[in-house]
């Protein structure tokens, strides 16, 4: 009992001097520790440094600073999924992806874009929204990443990839949570939607049996803010990549697969 009040009236000295002599951030920091809290600096003491400026730190995703934290994410599904990048394979935009995680598992590589001059490796122009023109039951694979935000009939969009791939098939997709939007013009006038894993599950589960469509999350407060300023995944450790905050999600990855 002695001990205990010796304890409690050393702890309470200690935070009069410290109350007394020290400036409102640090004390504010101290206390945090003492009491096992979440230290929140004071109104007007928070200390911005590089972030407190009104346009981003790099304008180009962090491409030029090495890999868009956003790719990091995207390259970390795929990888994890590359079993099911294999025989027949269509990717939205170009390639390089069913090239990287396909690999030798890949018999015919086929690229979809809205026009032909979009990339040179184009082999299908169609509108996803209504292209009958491409047969059913096609592919074994679909990778189709962060193309949906720029489509405004999504739902369209999705039961046109249910329809293309084969029984069995495989979509790999991913979506933008938490973004800047583009500012070539093409994207610019074409972005229309950011996602949660919430309204994904939601979405893909229309055309998808429940129980064949798996989601996942990607991204934190810090990731979320470094993604904005176009800082790129070299600039962050690898735990805090790694962590997940289903309040700050910048990148939604989902699973779902055509029953057999």
């Amino acid at each position: 009992m002695y001990i205990k009040s010796l304890l409690h009236r050393t702890r309470t000295k200690f935070r009069e001097l410290v109350e007394r002599n020290l400036p409102t951030s640090i004390r504010y920091l101290i206390f945090s520790k003492l009491d096992g809290t979440i230290y929140e600096p004071p109104i007007n003491r928070v200390y911005f440094g590089e972030l407190r400026r009104l346009q981003p730190i790099n304008k180009y995703w962090g491409f030029n600073r090495g890999l868009p934290i956003d790719r990091h994410y995207i390259e970390k599904f795929l990888k994890e999924n590359s079993n099911h990048i294999k025989e027949k394979v269509l990717e939205i935009g170009d390639n390089y992806y069913t090239n990287k995680f396909g690999g030798d598992r890949v018999t015919k590589s086929d690229v979809l874009n809205i026009v032909k001059e979009v990339h040179e490796s184009t082999t299908i122009v169609a509108d996803l929204t209504s292209s009958l023109e491409i047969p059913s039951n096609s592919f074994d694979c679909i990778i189709f990443t962060q193309t949906l935000m720029l489509i405004y009939d999504m739902h369209s969009a999705i039961a046109t990839l249910h329809r293309i791939l084969k029984p069995g098939g495989v979509i790999l997709a991913t979506l933008g949570g938490i973004s800047r939007t583009d500012d070539y013009n093409f994207w610019e006038k074409n972005w229309c939607w950011h996602f949660t894993s919430l309204s994904a599950e939601k979405i893909f589960k229309e055309k998808f049996p429940p129980n064949n469509v798996s989601i996942q999350g990607y991204g934190n407060v810090l990731t979320a803010i470094s993604f904005l300023h176009g800082l790129g995944a070299e600039d962050l450790t690898q735990q805090e990549l790694d962590f997940y905050d289903n309040k700050y999600e910048i990148l939604i990855a989902i699973k779902a697969k055509k029953p057999d």
